[in-house]
């Protein structure tokens, strides 16, 4: 039975009674070190399957938390640096073990058993970047680093890199060879069928999130108003339930069971996206800029993080 206490939460769940509940997972691990530019952390995601929490520490790699443990321990092998400075860095295949880290100012990597080894890209200083984790794993798009949205691809990953053109703000792999896109200049839904050869405009508005996500077979795209969806591998979109403060995600415990983030916090669906309830706040002086945090959710545990450039990382228990 809910307690008056917990139903007066609830109640107020945007205000700033809530602000104290973000709880800093990072401190004990970065106290004793030396975080570079824009630390302390600068990424988080969540194992879908596990629930380790990854961590990137400024210029000191990847760091591994299991079993909601205390601290956090580094798990890359130093195949990782740099920092991530938007929140798709990080791209985690749903199914869990396998996690790409497109990293700018230092190295990227993959791993495909959860972090127990790793494999360096053969290039780096990328923005963001999606993987077919649906199909053969290998193939890779990303976009560079201030290079004036310039894509580039790998098809056996991450060992050689083919640059394609400028122009481009947001990437998704459907599969090996077929691609959606958003550009800087021109506004819609891009798709090639081609590795990235031709493009033809599939939607005429262009979502606010930088890439969409793949779960089930099915692609899902934050637009800053709601979500698209497209479940003929980016062919065809249309909108997915009702309006929607939402810039991230979703972030998936099932295809009926997901959250997403936007300016107002954490959003909570329980029937495939037809209605919504907010369930947490933004941590305290974060933003859901392109440029800034990465969120993620522990659906089993039912907690969620936050980390951004020049803070440390957030867990955010549901009361």
């Amino acid at each position: 039975m809910k307690t008056l206490h917990h139903l007066f939460v609830t109640m107020l769940i945007g205000s700033a009674a809530f602000a104290g509940d973000w709880e800093s997972i990072s401190d004990n691990t970065t106290a004793p070190l030396k975080p570079g530019y824009g630390g302390p952390t600068a990424g988080v995601v969540v194992d879908r399957a596990s629930g380790d929490v990854f961590m990137v520490i400024s210029d000191l790699g990847l760091w591994r938390r299991a079993d909601h443990g205390a601290t956090f321990a580094r798990c890359d092998g130093k195949t990782i640096g740099g920092r991530c400075e938007t929140g798709w860095a990080l791209q985690a295949d749903p199914a869990g073990k396998r996690l790409a880290c497109f990293m700018i100012y230092g190295d990227s990597a993959i791993t495909t058993d959860g972090g127990k080894t790793w494999t360096k890209f053969k290039t780096s200083h990328l923005d963001f970047g999606f993987v077919d984790w649906g199909d053969t794993g290998n193939r890779f798009l990303a976009i560079r680093h201030e290079k004036d949205g310039l894509l580039t691809t790998s098809d056996d990953g991450g060992a050689t890199w083919n640059d394609l053109e400028k122009g481009f703000s947001g990437v998704d792999v459907l599969d090996h060879t077929t691609f959606v896109a958003t550009k800087l200049k021109e506004p819609g839904i891009f798709r090639s069928t081609d590795a990235g050869t031709t493009w033809t405009q599939v939607y005429p508005d262009t979502p606010s999130a930088a890439t969409p996500v793949v779960f089930e077979g099915a692609a899902y795209w934050a637009t800053g108003k709601g979500l698209l969806i497209s479940q003929d591998k980016g062919a065809t979109w249309s909108g997915l339930g009702s309006a929607l403060d939402a810039t991230h995600g979703p972030i998936f415990d099932t295809a009926q069971h997901f959250v997403v983030i936007g300016k107002s916090g954490f959003s909570e669906t329980k029937d495939g996206g037809q209605t919504w309830k907010r369930v947490a706040p933004l941590p305290p002086d974060f933003t859901t800029a392109r440029i800034g945090a990465n969120f993620a959710w522990d659906s089993r545990a039912d907690i969620f993080y936050a980390s951004t450039m020049t803070k440390p990382t957030f867990k955010y228990q549901r009361p």
